[in-house]
């Protein structure tokens, strides 16, 4: 039992423990290698490109936001695309009109998105 456990799956845990000698290998030698001379500018601490203020629960601008989700849109919109595109002849009629309704789903949110105006930044 155990020789057919280890001739089935032998080389994924060879391939999983080099993985893991070269990641703690990179960070150590990373570690050791790496320049270590702070100053103020490095120090200070930044977020979305301004200065800590003295309340964290302000309001952002609804910008932020709007932003974000028009990355999510099209990033969705192509991380289902390429697979749709490629099996388009094994779907069928059902996967091309089930795409043509997610699609239609995040053509209303573009739309949503450039009517308040996230495309338009001062």
């Amino acid at each position: 039992m155990i020789y057919s456990f280890l001739s089935d799956y032998l080389s994924i845990i060879i391939f999983l423990a080099l993985a893991l000698m070269l990641s703690v290998g990179f960070i150590v030698v990373n570690y050791l290698s790496a320049p270590n001379n702070p100053d103020p500018e490095k120090l200070s601490a930044y977020e979305c490109g301004f200065e800590a203020f003295d309340d964290s629960r302000m309001e952002f601008d609804v910008r932020f936001y709007l932003v974000a989700i028009l990355f999510i849109i099209f990033d969705l919109e192509i991380a289902f695309l390429f697979p749709w595109a490629i099996s388009l002849g094994n779907i069928g009629a059902l996967g091309f009109w089930s795409m043509m309704i997610f699609l239609g789903i995040l053509t209303i949110g573009f739309i949503y998105e450039w009517k308040k105006g996230a495309l338009e930044w001062e």
